[in-house]
């Protein structure tokens, strides 16, 4: 991914069981957004790599004949596994542990691909070079991400919602007072952040496009102090083994700064807007460059 770090296999270690609850929702719509635009007819087969805890693997499910969730982190399958018997579709899931390096792993060619704020943690070009042979001629990637413009910071405004804004400054402040102030992830640290710049990768390894697609957010929404501090566990910057003994201290201290933020336990936030890209492969397997 970078020059400077290593991906290991604690990025995600403990985040699982914080994750569902504690990440906001994509905007209302993805699923019908991304039929429309797709055709999806309850057909095919979708691949979502680096599928976490199957946030949206499992929104899509109703879409597709088969959904094929892939995901470096054992507690996240896991997760997945659990979500998809919840919700009846076990049936026409299937989770498999690995890295999105260690792809086509023998499962096969999709209609659709997706990464979902996923793919900054790849070895980008070798990943969409190997998704983009796994497609059918015609089939489609789709990257999904937050609203870049819509940053989760308490400067945006809540006035006129109940409650306060959740305060994500000083909650940095907080794990860089116990971590440093270099950004952690697994064993390393990414002292220039993530990457960016997929639409280069996606153009030099030979899709096209991207159709871009806006879900709008700006939506109300509540959060209690246990889904805020779900949310802080739930990021590869503060996964919980990263404060080692001193987990415990942390969340104590995490819990007494959202006291003071707001005594009730409960925080206003606006839902993101969601930003969609979709790639395309060439029609037929002879005009795949």
């Amino acid at each position: 991914m970078t020059t400077d770090w290593e991906w290991d296999d604690t990025l995600f270690l403990g985040t699982a069981a914080y994750y569902r609850r504690g990440r906001l929702p994509y905007a209302p719509g993805l699923a019908d957004a991304l039929a429309g635009v797709l055709g999806l007819d309850g057909r095919g087969r979708l691949i979502d790599v680096g599928c976490g805890p199957g946030t949206v693997a499992l929104t899509l499910a109703d879409l597709f004949g088969e959904v094929v969730g892939v995901d470096p982190d054992s507690g996240m399958i896991a997760e997945a596994a659990r979500a998809a018997a919840e919700r009846g579709v076990s049936g026409k899931t299937r989770w498999v542990r690995a890295r999105a390096e260690e792809l086509p792993a023998g499962l096969g060619v999709f209609t659709v691909a997706a990464f979902a704020q996923s793919f900054h943690w790849m070895d980008r070009d070798l990943v969409a070079a190997t998704v983009r042979d796994m497609l059918r001629p015609g089939g489609a990637l789709v990257h999904i991400s937050d609203l870049k413009s819509e940053a989760r910071t308490e400067t945006r405004a809540v006035g006129g919602l109940p409650h306060p804004a959740v305060p994500h400054t000083a909650l940095r402040e907080l794990v860089r007072s116990y971590l440093g102030p270099v950004r952690r992830a697994g064993r390393g640290v990414l002292p220039h952040g993530t990457p960016g710049g997929e639409a280069a990768v996606f153009d030099r390894v030979g899709f096209t496009g991207p159709e871009r697609h806006v879900l709008p957010g700006g939506q109300a929404l509540e959060r209690t102090t246990d889904d805020v501090v779900a949310g802080v566990f739930s990021m590869s910057f503060s996964a919980p083994h990263l404060f080692g003994a001193r987990r415990d201290d942390f969340e104590e201290d995490v819990r007494r700064l959202l006291r003071a933020a707001s005594p009730t336990g409960s925080f206003s936030v606006h839902q993101p807007g969601t930003e969609i890209s979709v790639w395309r492969t060439a029609p037929t397997a002879e005009g795949r460059p």
